[in-house]
């Protein structure tokens, strides 16, 4: 398997689908010295307006309209991939995607991996029309299966669980091309980390129950507004609030912060997450993809809230059906969840037991395995 180079592609819509493929990357630098692994934002090669769409658009979309936002991912996910709009979406993203169809072939990748359906759906087409040869993997990000991702041409498939692997077969995926890895988390995520070491270094008393309330990389959800609430329950804990990249929110929180001295711990985008998990008895988050997989690899139960219309939405249920998780609709809802499980910790104990349960703390390890293995396989038959 050495000096096999593999081609990462993600799109920046949310910080998931790039946490993803940085943690592939991460793991097959660590275990594979000798392959070459090169990690692409696929929208850096596309046109302006593509970008804007798969990003500023999307995001705006699922803040300001996330009820328009589900009647799209519902409506695309029900189109037909023959029908005359998927075919003219098709014909628009082909010619927007040139400049990464041309670094694809400069690059000469052994296979590529998708963490998101848009760069596969455009090189699906690259290889029906003969212009790509090596293999083409995709990895589901979610506890959901959305229709694009199931693209023609793709050597296997990467589910995050055993519902999502079957219902890609119901739509007509061979069995012998999907492998049930989990959602990859960094490496990190899959260590032990003493809570004790972890929290003396971010200034938090180990001791004290602890929470971790977070709203994606983009730092979602209103979260000045849900630590004012949290707070003011009764009892002796603390909570670590982590605004991401939203600058806005992390201001608003070193504020309220003043208010309530060593009981508010607030951070801005890390790349230490693993360490405040450690410290952490529960996790209050929106159920993005990354971050229910990094929840369930440290065997951290959740509150979710603030879904995304559509796949956080599964990601919750699954969450929920499973006992890792709790939900909480509206804030009085948190607030009355955050008491029950102060008042009921065996409650929580058994919420974290599930949560270890469905971890999967090797996925990434999976991907790379399986994908050099077969890029071996296929370079040994080649030399035949």
């Amino acid at each position: 398997m050495a000096g096999k180079t593999i081609v990462l592609l993600s799109v920046p819509a949310g910080a998931g689908h790039t946490r993803i493929a940085e943690a592939i990357r991460a793991c097959a630098a660590a275990e594979h010295p000798d392959a070459t692994v090169i990690h692409l934002d696929a929208m850096a090669f596309a046109t302006p307006l593509l970008r804007k769409v798969y990003t500023d658009f999307y995001l705006r979309l699922i803040t300001r309209a996330p009820g328009l936002w589900r009647y799209i991912y519902r409506w695309t996910d029900a189109a037909k991939p023959d029908g005359l709009v998927s075919r003219l979406r098709r014909r628009i993203e082909r010619h927007a995607c040139r400049m990464l169809t041309d670094e694809i072939a400069a690059l000469q990748p052994d296979a590529i991996i998708c963490t998101h359906f848009q760069p596969a759906e455009v090189l699906s087409q690259q290889i029906a029309a003969g212009k790509l040869t090596c293999p083409l993997w995709v990895q589901v990000t979610d506890f959901d299966l959305h229709r694009m991702w199931l693209q023609p041409h793709v050597t296997g498939y990467f589910a995050a669980n055993d519902e999502v692997a079957f219902r890609m077969h119901e739509q007509g995926v061979a069995a012998h091309a999907i492998y049930v890895a989990g959602i990859p988390t960094m490496p990190a995520f899959s260590t032990t980390h003493d809570r004790a070491d972890c929290a003396r270094t971010l200034g938090l008393n180990p001791a004290l129950p602890t929470f971790l309330l977070m709203g994606g990389g983009a730092g979602l959800g209103g979260l000045h507004r849900v630590a004012q609430q949290l707070l003011a329950i009764p009892g002796n804990f603390q909570l670590i609030a982590l605004a991401g990249k939203n600058a806005a929110e992390l201001a608003a929180l070193e504020q309220l912060a003043v208010r309530f001295p060593g009981r508010l711990a607030p951070h801005g985008y890390t790349d230490r997450v693993e360490r405040l998990m450690a410290c952490a008895d529960l996790v209050i988050t929106k159920p993005g993809g990354a971050t229910t997989a990094e929840c369930l690899a440290m065997g951290v139960p959740m509150i979710v809230n603030a879904p995304i219309p559509g796949q956080e939405e599964h990601n919750a249920n699954y969450l929920l059906e499973h006992g890792a998780a709790l939900k909480a609709v509206d804030l009085a809802t948190l607030d009355y969840r955050i008491r029950y499980l102060m008042a009921h910790p065996e409650k929580l104990a058994r919420m974290a037991a599930c949560a270890r349960a469905l971890g999967r703390p090797q996925a990434a390890r999976h991907v790379v395995e399986t994908v050099l293995v077969q890029a071996a396989r296929k370079s040994d038959v080649a030399h035949v």
